[in-house]
């Protein structure tokens, strides 16, 4: 039962693959983009997915990918051209059709209605209503034990039929890859009148059978309308893993018609008999090995392992979460050692000081080695927020196109998980507020198709995403007066542009007149900076009138570990992401200037950054006077922008465990998270841009407990 419900689980991953890959091809179709292959992928991709799930028994879902596939093999079979209209339809297949395999996961099931409605507009959009026989498609067990005849006389036939013969010999590992020849049948002969022997002449003495090899062979006589690439299409779910081959003629009925020359047959597997060949015997044939239990091989045996994609191996994200966890540890005690080693009396020998830079060097091999199997593109997650583009603009009623670079960044995968609601909402905005209605594009001389264009890069240590509309930008004027009708401002008050969009990122605040189903309920921005809050990011908006609206995340790339740059303020050990810092120096007193009583900013080569006293700024102690033993060290701000931060003194660099702190003390500003030093002391973890914000009398007891 174990290993049932672990093939069931790879289905699900491997459904995953493939709906990204229907989704990417229908919008490479969409763009112009009609080569066969293109068009031959998407068929293939919901083929699979009905194979698998037939193979679960999933009759819901069997059911509608069958329809399914039936519109995309008239469209890769030329009957039908791929207009706006039609790929609209192929998509909202494509979107419900993941909601019924999310649906399968969860153990339950969509709405049967909704699955007929949306597969009859596709049929109807395709021109193929009325098919009775699909709306009836059933998968009916058939008896295998030997030669039998299926009476299918009552189903409507043509006087075009041809007789096709299919010799089928699954290989000794199609078990263990999880087939069952049983239901690769029954979807052959599902709708044709048949005849079936079987072969059972390598079966085994009994003594010698093994229920996890398959020792039979099948030869099944088809009288039907479909053409040789349509039945064969049945087994691309096996392929590489069977022996296959077809032979057809046409089947000459009273009232026929001299039938067309059949189209020759598309090609199954390098495994594949020629036509007439006798039944390859199991002995002759040397089946690939079964992989391995955690083992999922990608792409077909018979690939050549030179050309064809590389195996691999999924494991449950548990166990590599406890292998971080014991790196993690692993870092701390190899600090722990170095500390304690540093302090005995032979430290500094030559043998000693090799020995702990090799330890470091391997401590940092295994670190990026653990964080690279976690690291994953952001291809999944972008590829679904053209879904949520699609929906979003139906429901506001505007025609909106998401342009995605950037997809192969990678990341940390817990990341990746994390971003999905925030990059929701994102996206929503952005169709909802951002993007004008078509009419007044139009009007303004845009395109009334709006673009939202999401993209993702590696920065400075940091992974940045933004989202980026071509609409109206932000009517600041709006955005005020809202602010000052919700009491959030004083009318008086004087607000720059940065200062105004921030209120957009305030609990309760929303533009929107109305309530509907994207927006008015003042539930959305303040999510999105709470959530990235959370992951050690920070979002910046941009907006220029009439040009449109950029939100920017800023995010680490692992929430497991990290280079620090270790130093002291006011007592405190505190720690920088090195990945932030742009330099550190000892300013002249002339190049400080106060602003007012307590605001100062440094003159760093013509560029005045705004000087933050840490220890201060964190309620350690009242702000050091000008000479009084300063280091600054240079960070990026976030926005372009840097900052500099007054320190007492500066530590050394390492690798540093990251700690969150929100379980137990919430979030606190400035901070970012906390570390365990190699002498046992724990010590915080700044976030730069949020003790930009904080202010340099700001009073913060909390913080000095948490370091306590």
């Amino acid at each position: 039962m174990a290993g049932a419900i672990d093939l069931k689980d790879i289905f699900f991953v491997e459904a995953e693959e493939l709906l990204s890959a229907l989704e990417e091809g229908l919008r490479a179709i969409q763009t112009g983009a009609q080569e066969a292959d293109t068009v031959n992928a998407v068929f293939r991709a919901v083929h699979s997915i009905k194979g698998g799930a037939g193979a679960f028994d999933l009759k819901p879902l069997v059911n509608f990918a069958h329809r399914f596939e039936t519109v995309l093999d008239a469209l890769r079979g030329g009957q039908l051209q791929p207009e706006p209209a039609l790929l609209g339809a192929l998509l909202h297949a494509s979107d419900h059709l993941a909601d019924m395999i999310g649906a399968s996961r969860k153990g339950t099931e969509t709405d049967p209605e909704q699955d007929q409605r949306i597969i009859l507009a596709l049929e109807a959009q395709a021109g193929m209503g009325g098919h009775k026989e699909e709306e009836a498609f059933v998968f009916e067990p058939l008896a295998l034990d030997g030669p039998f005849a299926m009476d299918l006389s009552a189903l409507p036939l043509t006087s075009l039929l041809r007789k096709v013969t299919v010799r089928f010999r699954p290989h000794s590992g199609a078990f263990a890859s999880g087939h069952d020849p049983a239901l690769l049948l029954r979807d052959l002969c599902s709708t044709d009148e048949v005849e079936v022997d079987l072969d059972e002449t390598a079966l085994p003495a009994p003594g010698g059978f093994d229920p996890g090899q398959s020792y039979l062979g099948w030869t099944v006589t088809l009288h039907t309308e479909r053409s040789d690439r349509q039945i064969l299409s049945v087994f691309d779910f096996i392929e590489g893993n069977c022996d296959l081959s077809l032979e057809a003629e046409a089947d000459a009925l009273p009232d026929a018609a001299a039938p067309e020359p059949a189209p020759a047959p598309a090609p199954v597997a390098a495994v594949a008999e020629p036509a007439k060949a006798p039944p390859t015997p199991v002995a002759a044939a040397k089946p690939p090995d079964p992989p391995p239990a955690v083992a999922v091989q990608t792409g077909s045996a018979a690939q050549s392992p030179s050309t064809g994609p590389r195996p691999t191996i999924r494991v449950d994200i548990d166990r590599v979460d406890r292998l971080v966890d014991i790196l993690g540890e692993l870092v701390i005690h190899q600090a722990m050692l170095t500390e304690a080693i540093e302090q005995s009396p032979g430290f500094g020998s030559v043998e000693v000081d090799r020995s702990l830079d090799q330890l470091r060097q391997l401590s940092r091999q295994i670190q990026e080695s653990v964080m690279a199997i976690r690291a994953q593109p952001v291809k999944p997650l972008f590829d679904r927020m053209h879904r949520i583009v699609r929906e979003a603009s139906m429901a506001a009623g505007k025609s909106a196109r998401l342009v995605t670079e950037g997809e192969n960044t990678e990341v940390d995968k817990t990341i990746i998980e994390r971003l999905a609601d925030p990059l929701t909402h994102m996206i929503r905005n952005s169709v909802d507020h951002g993007l004008e209605k078509p009419s007044r594009r139009d009007e303004i001389g845009k395109p009334t198709e709006g673009v939202v264009k999401l993209s993702a890069a590696h920065r400075s240590g940091r992974i940045v995403i933004t989202v980026q509309d071509d609409g109206a930008g932000i009517d600041r004027d709006k955005v005020r007066q809202i602010a000052i009708d919700k009491g959030l401002v004083p009318p008086n008050a004087e607000l720059s542009p940065q200062e105004i969009d921030a209120l957009l990122f305030l609990p309760g605040f929303s533009t929107a007149t109305e309530v509907s189903a994207l927006s008015g309920r003042g539930v959305g921005m303040d999510v999105v900076r709470s959530e990235i809050a959370g992951l050690g990011g920070r979002v910046a908006i941009a907006s220029v009138r009439g040009q449109g609206t950029t939100l920017t995340i800023s995010l680490p790339l692992t929430l497991a570990v990290l280079d620090g740059m270790v130093f002291e303020a006011a007592g405190q050990t505190l720690v920088l992401p090195v990945s932030t810092i742009i330099e550190t120096l000892r300013p002249d007193l002339s190049m400080r200037h106060n602003l007012g009583k307590s605001d100062s900013v440094l003159d760093v080569r013509g560029r005045c950054l705004p000087l933050i006293d840490v220890g201060a700024a964190l309620g350690f102690r009242s702000m050091l006077k000008p000479g009084e033993g300063e280091i600054v060290v240079v960070v990026e701000r976030g926005d372009d922008g840097a900052i500099a931060l007054m320190v007492d003194g500066i530590r050394d660099q390492r690798q540093v465990v990251i700690k969150g702190l929100e379980a137990n003390y919430g979030q606190i500003p400035g901070i970012a998270a906390a570390t365990v030093l190699g002498d046992g002391s724990v010590a915080l973890i700044l976030d730069p841009a949020d003790l930009a914000a904080i202010g340099p009398n700001a009073s913060r007891p909390n913080v000095f407990l948490a370091a306590e």
